[in-house]
């Protein structure tokens, strides 16, 4: 280590301490850190300054005082070892005083100096007390810090206090009496519990002890006589901070007392101890207190005790049922403090202590059971012995909080009967009521709907209480063995009742691991014996329909399907010993398909199907009559529990209808249909259908049986009270008349789907139709009278649709003659008419119209009338509907919502089409076919899109139909193709693209139904047809330019087939053609201009113009894309024809262009020659026309503005528009260098250019003149030249090049004056890169600008130049030395910003060609030296270019251009290293680091290097991170030239670009090697990094700080003479008082290093 004159410790020291309560933080402790590293050095030094700073300002801010003894403290504590004896004495005496100068408590000041006699005591324990007993005088009240220091000191060092606690506590007890002030009670207490704790370690670890023969009873006496003061007065203070520490202190000091003295006092202490909880809000030390003496009170066998068990008791609970913050540690610690007290209670007064216990359950008050349960709950899990005898006390006692109704008690109760499973509680009488309770509560309701959340923090929801009970039943199945017999097999018993619903998947999964434990253990009771004596499970009969039943809706009740079927499998020999190999069979399958479907994406009815399979082959495999019956019976009994879950019910009546199939006992069977008739709940739809299925399924074995069942049932008694006297007695409760006819009407309509096919027939009139119109029908005085019910209405239709079905299916009704069929047509239709017409929201429509398409195949067939009619009103009443996401504007109860309907509406339409399907296909013919399309052909041009959409979709689904079904038997004329086809065609451009494609099927279809008439076979494909279906894909592109081509394919089709004249009619429609609303018209019109001015034009010049604006009208006001591009059509037709007018013409229009003048000119772009000519013809008059005219905006205001010209303006909006037609490619690829010279040249023209106020003076159209406002504030001379710009770099395909400018907003940089040139550098840029091989012919075009005599254009065309020496393209493409003479010639130009992108240019060839640096290296020395001392340059951008040109081509240079210029260059770039702009700084340091290659021989050179090192480390730290990155490159390049290998070494391997550097780490290695291998160059260096003690970025002077520090920490002794260290310290003090508190921390840093 360095040595450093004293004087320099101390003034540095001084300044240090000083600088101690400095107000940042950060340098609060950077200071701490550093006095006492010099500290941890010289210890007796800095001890001895500190003590002295302290004497000699007596009046120093305490905040400041404080942090100096804090110091001296951490001194003491790392350095007691190494601290003089005298020291240590002197540190003693100075704390002491310190901390007792002031009669006053100030605690900041005098606990600092108390825990430097702490820090002290640890070691010199015998000093410490000397001074301190000096000051604890017996009869004299010590300062309250002596007290606290003696506490701590009995803390931090017991075996060296306990000795001296006896001698002390005889001096205090006479000063305990004289004490008056609470501070001093507070502390007295405080350091007695703290000796008590002492004494007691002390006496617990007596073999680590220096003194072995310590006894309890050597301070019981002194103890006692404390105890005597602080209990009997002290504890009385008002004081709560006092009262607390006192009960802390007779809590310790309890376990000291004789046992004698404390049985005496326990009656006294124990109600003051407890009485002090309603003092207090802090309750943990008084609990803590309370366990002590509880825990003394024990150990020695107290008597007394159990006198005051009762007080104890009730506060205890007291305590218990306080609410438990888990975010606040003492509510937490006094919780356990309290459960610890009941403990020790627990294993002396276990019969007392449980009495009181279990009373307080049914307390009234919820936060009393909560803490009892609490209390019982611990004392399960912590007293087992204890409790052993109490359980079926405890068992009894646990009854009445089961019917709690708080959640949060009820969350107690789980945790206490989890606590009995596991000490084997549940096994005993009265345990099962206890499951029943988890299982209840795994059955809870949720409370919140999804997205809810509970307000109250503390509550306990439905969903958190059923969790935790889902895991207990989970637990007790899995880790507590023995309850495996308490739950199996009685866990059955909650599966069927529907209380317990929600918990069926928990309790599933429970069964189904206890079964598999039985199974695989092969334990007898596996098997269960449902019939048992006293046994209450449920039999197997119900088990399975129950768990059959959850399998059907599977995903409900938290997913209770998947675990019923699998409980099923598990149990299975119990059911039926023949089920068990299906089950393990089938099972497993449904399981897998549950698994992969969701909610939404089981298909319900399958998954019904399946289970009724499942149940059909269990039975068919059990083959059990006996057994069956007994199912059937308990099936039918059990349904009256699904009363409230009615889907579930209904697949339940399936289900017996399944079972009744296979039972052969007719009277069982006749009894379980009355059953269900009886007790049918007949106002429900669900439960009427459920009732009807399973009817009708159980009809398919019984058929005359059910008939006989069900008209038995339409007369009994049943109906008779339902009707009533006219219904007029009828209770409100009772079941409607008519709900009870529909079920039955339902019933036929299922008995017939499912009878036998052959006892059907006979049947359907007679027992089946007769009765449902018996139902239906009611007679009222004799007179029929027809019903409004709906749910009969629905009833009637389902139920004849089935009938009809039925009767469809069945193989034997040919020759059958349905009589009622009309009949029951009409009853339909009129039904169908009934409905409203605006809306549907029932499915009347739906069901007719099925019934309709099954009764319209049955015979005898319809009249033509009758068909007419039934057609009209379907197709009325279906078409007219609204779409169906129209809202229903109904009530809300009659409205369904949007599925319902979007289900309702596709299910009508695919009725519709069954039903025309079904009438089609009895008169397959062309009169058959025009029959039914004569109703469909009046909705075809409907004004409503959805309209025609369902009339062309049903017309195509029709053609297609009779196609496939057509059979031709000789050949006969399809009389009404012309007629179909001249309707449909036009729907082909429909706006409608459902409409197009369905318009197209039907023209395919005809087609093939034509080429089948006229004899074509049935495989035989026509070319021309089948290109119909090309078509078919092309007009699903909404793309209005395909359509019209597809258009024309499709005229050229069809025109094979039809008459000539049919498309000749569109010659009448052209004027209103152009703008009429159906595209077929307007495209037809378009295409018969074109052809009339193709044939006419050439004769029209006078009327070009004329004509031109009728078309620009036109425009305005036509919707359809095709027609539009046919108007560009004509005026391109025109153009050929014109060209010098048109273009006259369209220039002449208002500015700027409106969108129809911008299409009329986009127009011109579509043919390549054509564009090329007008192209050619606007470059011409652009490179010639005055860009701009400088005009005086104001009188008032001195300087000119520039106002552009309108016609260059027009022509490069023109060139724009014509270029966006895609179809301009080639002509912009021919003209790309022409093109883009003028517009580059144009664009440095409207840079800061204004519109001219009278912008459209010379404008043709007079109307139009006066242009819209909006559009001209959005319109903008350079904006318009940017604009053309890219729009040229897209057309000539270089996306490359567009790509970049777009991501980095160059286009809006070459807009803007400022960043002009910036952004023409970076087009330049992406030129060079992107475009190569175009660039000699533009550079070519733009040199001759270079001499304009606008020197914008002058600016923008040598950006563009200069950046492409950047690349290396320039010398590749040969066009090297025209750059390079350009540029040359412009660093004389009379524009400044000219001149610096001169040099930038010239610069630039370092990196595009650096080959040919040397070909020009007297040039580009020149030019950059003159640069650097550019005059008029005020920005010094050109002295920056000359500089950053310079760096560039330094590093290409030889050796013998260089050597003689070296120095000279350094002290040019020398003065700028300083220097406040960070660009130049930047650059000079770069240009630094690239000269030093040319100087690694040169010891002048390196003497300069070392002149600016100490620049560069500092720099190193530079606020602009470009200036870091330049010193970072600058000092890798110096690096061989430093002359040092390590320090190069470390240049190369730390200072890399994109690393980040640890400056601290890397300054303080450097330093190292400096003095190592530069010890001469000591003096200089240091002498430079004071300097920068001044530098104006802060940055820069900590970095010098920091510097300074390093150096002297590293510096060996005999260095030292080569400092000047006056001048070090003077200006680390300065630092020290920095405004920047970065700074200051640093020379604080420094400061540290003094040693």
């Amino acid at each position: 280590m360095g040595v450093i004159e004293d004087t320099d410790i101390e003034q540095v020291t001084l300044a240090l301490l000083d600088a101690a309560n400095d107000r940042d933080p950060v340098v609060q402790e950077q200071v701490r850190k550093s006095i006492l590293t010099l500290g941890n050095q010289k210890p007796d030094k800095v001890l001895s300054m500190c003590q002295d700073y302290l004497l000699k300002h007596p009046k120093l801010v305490v905040g400041h005082r404080v942090v100096v003894l804090q110091t001296i403290e951490l001194v003491v504590k790392s350095r007691i070892d190494d601290i003089t004896y005298p020291k240590i004495k002197s540190v003693i005496q100075l704390a002491s005083d310190e901390m007792t100068r002031s009669k006053e408590v100030v605690p900041d000041w005098q606990q600092a100096a108390s825990n430097i006699l702490v820090a002290v005591g640890n070691k010199y324990i015998n000093d410490i007390m000397e001074e301190i007993l000096s000051k604890f005088q017996p009869g004299v009240l010590p300062h309250f810090f002596v007290v606290q220091t003696l506490a701590n000191l009995s803390d931090s060092n017991v075996y060296g206090m306990v000795p001296f606690l006896n001698a002390i506590m005889g001096t205090m007890l006479p000063m305990l009496g004289m004490t008056k002030h609470d501070n001093m009670k507070w502390v007295f207490s405080s350091a007695l519990c703290r000796f008590s704790e002492s004494i007691l370690e002390y006496l617990a670890n007596l073999d680590k002890a220096p003194d072995p023969t310590v006894r309890k009873d050597t301070f019981s006496s002194e103890i006692f006589s404390a105890y005597d003061i602080l209990f009997n007065s002290w504890i009385q203070s008002r004081e709560a901070k006092l009262r607390l520490t006192v009960a802390e202190a007779l809590g310790s000091m309890s376990h000291l007392m004789a046992h004698d003295k404390l049985e005496e006092q326990l009656p006294k202490l124990l109600p003051t101890i407890l009485g002090l909880y309603k003092k207090n809000t802090e309750h943990y030390i008084i609990s803590k207190s309370l366990c002590q003496v509880l825990e003394a009170s024990v150990n020695m066998g107290s008597r007394v005790l159990e006198t005051q068990i009762d007080g104890l008791l009730l506060a205890l609970h007291q305590q218990v049922c306080s609410p438990v913050d888990f975010s606040n540690p003492p509510t937490i610690k006094n919780h356990n403090e309290v459960l610890r007290c009941f403990s020790i209670l627990a294993n002396t007064f276990p019969d007392r202590l449980m009495v009181f216990v279990l009373q307080r359950l049914e307390n009234s008050n919820e936060r009393n059971r909560m803490g009892s349960l609490a209390v019982l709950r611990h004392l399960i899990n912590s007293s087992t012995s204890t409790m052993e005898t109490k359980k079926l006390l405890i068992l009894a006692s646990i009854r009445q909080p089961l019917a709690d109704h708080s959640n949060k008690v009820k969350k107690r109760v789980v945790q206490v009967i989890s606590a009995m499973a596991h000490h084997g509680y549940l096994e005993l009488d009265g345990g099962d009521l206890l499951v029943r309770f988890i299982i209840q509560h795994c059955a809870l309701p949720d409370t919140y709907y999804k997205g809810q959340r509970p307000q109250d923090p503390e509550e306990v929801t439905n969903e958190a209480l059923r969790s935790m009970c889902d895991n207990t039943l989970h637990l007790f199945t899995t880790t507590v063995g023995r309850l495996t017999d308490v739950l199996w097999p009685m866990l059955l018993c909650y599966l069927t009742p529907n209380q317990y619903a929600n918990a069926t998947t928990p309790l599933c999964k429970s069964l189904i691991l206890l079964a598999n434990k039985k199974r695989a253990t092969q334990e007898p009771n596996f098997m269960i014996d449902f019939n048992a004596q006293g046994s209450s499970l449920p039999s197997q009969y119900i088990l399975l329909i129950r768990l059959l039943v959850n399998a059907s809706f599977p995903f409900r009740y938290r997913g209770h399907g998947a675990p019923s079927l699998s409980l099923l499998n598990a149990i299975s020999p119990s059911i039926h010993p023949k089920a068990e190999t299906l089950w393990e069979n089938e099972i497993p399958k449904l399981l897998s398909y549950l698994e992969e479907s969701t909610e939404d994406s089981l298909d319900k009815k399958k998954w019904d199907e399946t289970l009724l399979q499942l149940l059909s082959k269990t039975l068919a495999t059990i083959d059990d009559s006996r057994w069956t019956n007994q199912l059937a019976v308990e099936a039918t009994r059990y349904l009256p529990t699904y009363n409230n879950s009615l889907e579930e019910k209904s697949f339940l009546y399936r289900c017996v209808g399944v079972i009744l199939q296979q039972c052969y006992n007719k009277e069982l069977v006749r009894k379980q249909l009355q059953e269900i008739l009886i007790n049918t709940r007949h106002n429900d739809a669900v439960e009427r259908t459920g009732v009807a299925m399973g009817i009708g399924l159980c009809a398919s074995s019984h058929l005359d049986g059910t008939l006989e069942k069900l008209e038995e049932f339409g007369k009994s008694d049943a109906f008779r009270k339902a009707s009533g006297i006219f219904g007029l007695l009828k209770d409100k409760n009772d079941v409607d008349v008519e709900k009870m006819k529909s079920t039955l009407i339902l019933c036929y309509g299922y008995v017939a789907l499912h009878a036998p096919e052959d006892q059907l027939l006979t049947r359907i009139d007679s027992d089946i139709l007769q009765n449902i119109s018996k139902n239906f029908n009611t007679k009222v005085l004799g007179i029929k009278v027809e019903t409004k019910d709906l749910t009969m209405k629905l009833s009637l239709i389902h139920s004849v649709g089935l009938i009809a079905k039925a009767i469809s299916n069945s193989v034997r009704k040919q020759g059958f003659m349905f009589t009622r069929k009309h009949e029951l047509m009409g009853v339909m239709t009129d039904f169908i008419k009934a409905e409203p017409p605006e809306v549907m929201r029932t499915p009347v429509r739906y069901l007719v119209l099925t019934t309709c398409a099954n009764l319209i195949n049955l015979d005898p067939p319809l009249t033509e009338n009758e068909n007419f009619d039934l057609l009209k009103t379907c197709l009325n009443g279906v078409y007219g509907l609204p779409t169906a996401d129209t809202p229903d504007k109904g009530k809300d109860e009659e409205a369904l919502d949007p599925q319902q309907r979007e289900v309702l509406y596709s299910d009508t339409f695919n009725a519709l089409h069954e039903l025309l399907r079904n009438v089609l296909a009895r008169d397959l013919s062309p009169d058959g076919l025009q029959a039914v399309f004569k109703h469909i052909e009046s909705w075809l041009s409907s004004g409503q899109d959805h309209e025609r959409e369902r009339a062309v979709k049903t017309t195509a689904h029709l053609l297609q139909f009779y196609l496939d079904n057509l059979s031709v038997k000789n050949l006969v004329t399809f009389h009404n193709l012309g007629a179909l086809v001249g309707r449909l065609a036009p729907r082909c451009t429909d706006p409608n693209p459902e409409v197009r494609r369905a318009a197209i099927d039907c023209i395919y279809s005809l087609m093939y139904i034509q080429l089948r008439y006229e004899g074509f076979s049935l495989d035989y494909k026509d070319d021309s047809v089948e290109a119909l279906l090309d078509v078919r894909e092309k007009l699903s592109n909404p793309d209005h330019s395909v359509l019209y081509k597809t258009c024309s394919e499709l005229t050229k089709i069809i025109s094979k087939r039809l008459p000539q004249q049919q498309l000749s009619t569109l010659l009448f429609m052209l004027f209103d053609g152009l703008v009429d609303s159906q595209s077929n018209c307007s495209r037809a019109s378009s295409v018969i201009l074109n052809t009339l001015l193709k044939n006419r034009g050439a004769g029209l010049q006078d009327l070009v113009p004329e004509m031109l604006e009728v078309l620009h009208n036109r425009l305005q006001v036509i919707g359809e894309e095709q027609v539009k591009v046919a108007i560009g059509q004509s005026i391109l037709i025109l153009a050929t024809q014109h060209l010098q007018t048109v273009v006259n013409t369209l220039v002449a229009y208002p500015l700027p262009y409106d969108s129809w003048s911008c299409e009329m000119w986009m127009a011109l772009g579509a043919d390549s020659t054509l564009a090329l000519q007008i192209m050619e013809m606007i470059i011409e008059k652009l490179n010639v026309m005055v860009p701009y005219v400088d005009k005086k905006e104001s009188m008032l205001r001195p300087g000119l503005t520039k106002v552009a010209t309108s016609h260059p303006l027009a022509m490069t909006c023109a060139l724009r528009e014509m270029m966006l037609n895609g179809q301009s490619a080639d002509a912009v690829a021919h003209l790309l260098p022409k093109l883009f010279s003028a517009l580059l040249v144009r664009l440095g023209s409207s840079v800061g250019v204004q519109l001219p106020k009278d912008l459209n003076s010379n404008s043709i159209i007079s109307d139009r003149k006066a242009t819209n406002k909006n559009s001209v504030i959005n319109f903008d001379v350079c904006g318009v030249a940017v604009e053309a710009l890219r729009v040229l770099l897209a057309r000539a395909q270089l996306d490359a090049v567009v790509k970049p400018l777009d991501q980095e907003g160059a286009w809006d940089k070459m807009k803007d004056p400022q960043q002009h040139t910036t952004g023409v550098t970076l087009l330049s840029r992406a030129m060079a890169k992107h475009a190569g091989p175009r660039l000699p012919a533009i550079v070519e075009s733009l040199c001759p600008s270079l001499c304009n005599i606008y020197e914008c254009q002058r600016i923008t065309v040598t950006a563009f130049l200069s950046e492409l020496l950047n690349h290396h393209v320039a010398t590749e493409l040969m066009i090297l030395d025209m750059l390079m003479n350009n540029m040359m010639e412009r660093i004389t130009d009379t524009c400044g910003t000219v001149r610096m992108l001169a040099v930038r240019g010239l610069g630039n060839i370092a990196v595009g060609s650096p080959e040919k640096v040397n070909k020009y290296a007297k040039e580009l020395l020149a030019a950059m030296s003159s640069g650097m001392e550019e005059k008029d340059d005020p920005g010094k951008l050109i002295t920056l270019e000359a500089m950053s040109g310079m760096s560039k081509i330094l590093l290409y240079l030889d050796q013998k251009n260089v050597n003689l210029l070296v120095v000279y260059i350094f002290m040019k770039i020398k003065p700028f290293l300083e220097n406040e702009n960070d660009e130049i700084r930047c650059a000079s340091i770069m240009l630094l680091g690239n000269l030093s290659k040319f100087g690694s021989g040169e010891p002048v050179f390196k003497d300069q290097i070392h002149n600016v090192l100490v620049s560069l480390l500092l720099h190193l730290s530079d606020p602009n991170p470009h200036v870091v990155k330049a010193c970072k490159y600058a000092m890798r390049i110096c690096a061989p030239v430093v002359g040092s290998e390590q320090i190069s070494a470390m240049f190369q391997n730390h200072l890399l670009e994109e690393k980040g550097l640890h400056y601290g780490e890397f300054i303080n290695d450097l330093t190292k090697y400096l003095i190592q291998d530069f010890p001469g160059m000591l003096n200089f260096y240091h002498i430079t990094v004071v300097q920068f003690f001044k530098s104006n970025w802060a940055e820069i002077r900590a970095s010098a700080a920091m510097f300074i520090g390093f150096l002297l920490g590293n510096l060996p002794d005999e260095h030292f003479s080569h400092m000047n260290m006056g001048s070090v310290t003077k200006g680390l003090v300065m630092l020290l008082q920095d405004p920047d508190p970065l700074v200051r921390v640093k020379a604080a840093e420094a400061m540290g290093h003094f040693h």
